[in-house]
């Protein structure tokens, strides 16, 4: 089966890579001379104002799937389907984040986290997707935003994180236009309890990466393939988007309002005209297919007649919506050759440069990267105002000791990626501040338990918290910002 980590790695050496204008730039694979370093060197160095986070999702981590009034979601279903979850867990436990809210929130403040970016589980607050509010279930959230304000920590809410109401795919999930309105229907009753003490609100969370492993791939909940179900996915997420958006916009004129996206440079594997247009196309597909219709109102050249079959008088419109900031999730590139089995518009993973570094999950790592998608966003859709909503790495982590974790691969992909973020704010983009990927070890999607991406681990079978290095390292960058004695 393949997963989201295979379509970021393979393990051939590359040829000769190009410069893919609009993209990124690259490494030249056959004489090791970089357009632009691996990875920066130096300690980071941010503005003052910038906001230190950490993010989580609601199914990762909270647990408690049958208290509360809850009901299924989409990945419920996906997690107890023999073979969907590599490990064999789901997330009916998780992190127990639902019953140990409180003691998380004073882990953050103890670690001087400035904000928390978590979702809010769409079958917690309306249960069947549509209809009557659940009290208990917007309840929780109440005392999780009054804990974080009461620790000094700014909340900032993200509507969906791909944990629909397993009622609403029953009538269709995103292959149902009704859905855009349903979607708002939610993010007004969410909005309505919670949006006098949480201004920041995201509406979704990597829709390309939800409509292409979720509709597509099937390696995601729902467990959907193939071209035209990840088209509709797509298209149905963004009407939503917009939907969302206005329909908070018009309750509360108070809030920052935007959405989150998954973006990263795209490279072709060769210089072989067959892989840099299949390059160019997994760029529509991952990037600008969200890009795109948000700041221009229109669909990627490679797929405007594709999506032409779907869009109605006014969608468009209803699309292309101002954001108040922009959620930028960053974990590395891909190198991507021409590949006519793949469903994805024929483009597939291909030779990345050897010697890259990789995490665990075999993901490239290249930090200078996150400068190329920053400043992507600065030439190319008006300079938003960012904030680095996701970024972190998967490792084998030792055993906590003296109450510790030692992960020095991760706190250095840490450093790597908050120089780059400095880099990128010399340059002029707006870049505003950065959580981390993740607050703790959780149900990592489709690897169940067993790969973590915490900067605090967590045993499952005990829930005991235990910081590792890297929130440590964290910490300290934190404190000496804040402190005025920036390294």
């Amino acid at each position: 089966m393949l997963r989201r980590r295979d379509f970021l790695a393979s393990a051939a050496a590359a040829a000769a890579l190009p410069v893919l204008p609009g993209i990124g730039a690259a490494q030249d694979g056959a004489t090791g001379a970089a357009v632009q370093p691996l990875e920066p060197a130096g300690t980071p160095r941010l503005p003052r104002g910038f906001v230190w986070g950490a993010s989580t999702s609601a199914y990762q981590i909270e647990g408690a799937v049958k208290e509360g009034g809850r009901k299924p979601s989409i990945w419920d279903t996906f997690s107890h389907t023999p073979g969907r979850i590599a490990d064999g867990t789901n997330g009916d436990v998780a992190c127990d984040h639902y019953n140990r809210y409180a003691e998380d929130v004073d882990l953050m403040a103890r670690l001087g986290l400035q904000a928390y970016r978590f979702s809010i589980a769409w079958p917690r607050v309306m249960p069947d997707g549509t209809g009557p509010v659940n009290p208990a279930g917007l309840d929780f959230y109440d005392r999780l935003v009054d804990k974080l304000l009461a620790r000094g920590i700014l909340p900032m809410a993200c509507l969906y994180h791909w944990d629909l109401p397993q009622a609403l795919q029953d009538r269709g999930g995103w292959h149902n236009r009704d859905m855009a309105g349903w979607f708002a229907d939610y993010a007004v009753a969410a909005v309505g309890k919670l949006g006098d003490r949480v201004k920041p609100w995201a509406m979704l969370n990597e829709p390309s990466v939800h409509a292409i492993f979720g509709h597509g791939f099937g390696n995601h909940a729902p467990g959907l393939t193939g071209w035209p179900s990840y088209v509709m996915a797509q298209h149905n997420q963004n009407l939503a988007q917009g939907a969302g958006i206005r329909a908070v916009r018009a309750l509360r004129s108070d809030l920052k309002l935007g959405t989150v996206f998954s973006l990263q440079p795209i490279y072709p594997s060769s210089q072989d005209p067959a892989d840099v247009a299949a390059a160019q196309r997994f760029d529509a597909c991952w990037n600008t297919i969200n890009l795109d219709p948000l700041f221009h109102g229109r669909y990627p050249a490679p797929f405007d007649a594709v999506f032409a079959q779907l869009v109605k008088s006014g969608d468009m419109e209803q699309i292309r919506v101002p954001v108040d900031f922009l959620g930028l999730n960053y974990y590395g590139p891909s190198w991507i050759k021409h590949d006519p089995a793949s469903f994805l518009a024929q483009a597939g993973y291909g030779a990345v440069p050897e010697g890259t570094p990789r995490t665990l999950l075999g993901w490239p790592i290249r930090a200078q990267g996150l400068v190329e998608v920053l400043t992507r966003l600065r030439d190319s859709y008006g300079n938003p105002p960012v904030f680095v909503t996701e970024n972190g790495a998967c490792y084998e982590d030792p055993a906590p000791a003296a109450g510790l974790v030692h992960d020095p691969e991760r706190t250095e992909y840490i450093r790597a990626h908050l120089v780059a973020a400095s880099q990128a704010i010399a340059q002029g983009c707006a870049l505003n501040g950065y959580f981390a990927w993740s607050l703790l070890d959780n149900f990592e999607w489709a690897e169940g338990e067993r790969r973590r991406f915490g900067v605090v681990n967590v045993d499952f079978a005990t829930q005991k918290r235990t910081p590792k290095s890297s929130a440590l390292y964290l910490s300290q960058l934190i404190k000496a910002h804040a402190g005025g004695t920036q390294p």
